[in-house]
């Protein structure tokens, strides 16, 4: 059975590990934005982009985080880590 899987990731570095984890064909996620689409949710501002990733991992049953050396450190990596349920 797939799951249904939320990536979170540093998204200038690691966008492409994630697609390369995706074409194994092993889990299924959410759409990997693409950087005109990140912009423009980062354009409207925290609330919005907390929004976004809310919505992103409403119905995930597992969550990937690919941490580099720039991304633990990473705002948005550490709201969606506090967002996981154990």
């Amino acid at each position: 059975m797939t799951r249904r899987v939320f990536y979170s990731f540093h998204y200038q570095l690691d966008a492409s590990r994630v697609q390369q984890i995706k074409n194994i064909g092993a889990i299924e996620g959410q759409k990997i934005v693409n950087s005109n689409e990140w912009e423009a949710v980062k354009r409207q501002g925290d609330l919005a982009i907390q929004n976004w990733i809310d919505d992103a991992m409403m119905y995930t049953s597992c969550t990937i985080v690919l941490v580099g050396e720039e991304t633990a450190d990473r705002k948005w990596v550490q709201y969606e880590i506090g967002r996981l349920q154990i």
